[in-house]
């Protein structure tokens, strides 16, 4: 038997130097108590502690090199990473979702006029223009000022220019973001290459319809950009859409140029609906926006002592806006004054791709009001027909005065023969291959008030 770790002492051990100890088998050490009576050399796996002397004997020494349990040493040094790992996960988690919420309530504070109910044809009341005219604008705003640019300064005189006339038309930033509700995409109609519309309203209650235009795109010779806008101020009949203002901002750089709102759309619309469709116009609406479209175009053809004659250059459905009595308004006038030459021609390519270019700008690179009366004729033809694509069978169809084969069927038959045999005449002379055999628009307004 393996004799315990106090008998390998071999009498060295010196009990006057360790009086408190107690135990068996040494007659110098006192017998110990029932709270002490547990052999040093004793180890239970389990069970209540006993005074009894066959236990087994194990060296301290081996007590105290015994490996701890496994499972127990595991825990306890794995409960510190896991606690740090859930800390810093529940921390990440908390940030994503405070940077959420302010991110959404940013949005809906900036966004606020979509909170706004609209009625079907989009319309702002001015109870609801008041109501939410009240935000402040963005901080640009007082930026802008503070820096005190003027879009007016260092102009040249002697350039035909009036500047008091503009004044009366300048609007300041915050008149427009107010307007806008700082552009919301809530607003916005429409977007080019070149610029985007969005739709307001005034402190005064009235609707608006703001182009929002890069200042990259707009003339860059000074002296040219004020002509063009002197220009667009100018232009003043009942079948154009009227510019209310304009405001330029050095910090946004961008011109703003601010039109009245068009509530019924532009004529693009109106085409190409199927049976039952509410936006079927009827025979009497169609002839009234023809008549209308074509006074707006004669009167820009017309040179007048504050006025020079104007080719539109982009006569088109898209271009003919629609106020709240149908009545036709031709946007987009005298705009190429002031837009960079680049702008302009990527928009002719769009006019010829759908067909309003006339034919001689292929061989000669050339306006001339011709090529407006063209695009005129073209777009008789689709209200006529309800189709924005013509074909030749349907200009065959209308010089032989075969009406079931143009005329929009979703008419049902109703429309005015004389009127349709007159409007088609109008419409084939206006797109006549040969500009020299083209009518001029007084000539069409002519014809079309012998009716």
């Amino acid at each position: 038997m393996v004799p315990s770790a106090l008998q390998k002492l071999n009498g060295g051990f010196q009990f006057e130097n360790n009086k408190g100890l107690c135990g068996a088998g040494f007659p110098e050490l006192r017998a110990c108590t029932a709270f002490n009576n547990m052999n040093i050399n004793q180890v239970e796996p389990s069970g209540p502690i006993t005074n009894t002397t066959t236990s087994k004997n194990i060296p301290v020494s081996a007590i105290l090199q015994a490996p701890c349990d496994q499972t127990k040493c595991s825990n306890s040094s794995k409960f510190p990473q896991v606690a740090i790992i859930s800390g810093v996960t529940t921390a990440t988690i908390i940030l994503i979702g405070v940077a959420f919420l302010i991110i959404f309530f940013y949005r809906r504070q900036k966004q606020k006029i979509g909170n706004i109910s609209e009625s079907s044809e989009g319309r702002l009341s001015t109870d609801q223009a008041k109501e939410f005219h009240g935000a402040g604008a963005s901080p640009l705003v007082s930026l802008e000022y503070s820096n005190g640019w003027d879009p007016f300064r260092g102009c040249r005189n002697g350039v035909g220019i009036s500047e008091p006339s503009l004044n009366n038309f300048r609007f300041n930033l915050e008149e427009v973001e107010s307007a806008t509700q700082c552009f919301s995409e809530v607003n916005l109609l429409g977007k080019s290459s070149f610029s985007s519309v969005y739709k307001g309203i005034l402190r005064g209650g009235s609707l608006v319809a703001v182009r929002s235009i890069n200042i990259t795109s707009c003339k860059s010779e000074e002296d040219e950009f004020m002509k063009g806008l002197n220009l667009l101020t100018s232009l003043r009949h009942d079948n154009l859409v009227r510019l209310r203002g304009f405001c330029c901002s050095k910090g946004r750089g961008k011109c703003f140029l601010i039109y009245d709102f068009a509530p019924m759309g532009n004529l693009s619309r109106y085409l190409d609906l199927e049976d039952g469709s509410s936006h079927i116009l009827e025979w009497s609406t169609r002839v009234s926006i023809i008549n209308g479209i074509a006074k707006g175009i004669e009167y820009l053809h017309r040179g007048e002592a504050n006025k020079p004659a104007i080719i539109h250059r982009r006569v088109s459905v898209e271009k003919v806006l629609l106020d709240q009595e149908f009545k036709p308004l031709m946007a987009d006038s005298g705009l190429r004054k002031f837009l960079a030459d680049d702008i302009v021609f990527s928009g002719i390519k769009t006019s010829a791709a759908m067909g309003y270019l006339a034919p001689e700008y292929v061989t000669t690179g050339h306006f001339t009001e011709k090529s407006d009366i063209y695009a005129f004729g073209v777009i008789i033809l689709q209200i006529l027909s309800g189709q924005h694509m013509l074909s030749n069978s349907m200009r065959l169809a209308a010089a032989s005065s075969r009406y079931e084969d143009f005329i929009d069927t979703n008419l049902k038959g109703n429309f005015s023969e004389s009127e349709a045999a007159m409007l088609s005449k109008i419409a084939l002379d206006c797109t006549q291959e040969l500009l020299e055999q083209r009518p001029t628009m007084e000539a069409v307004i002519q014809e079309m008030n012998k009716k």
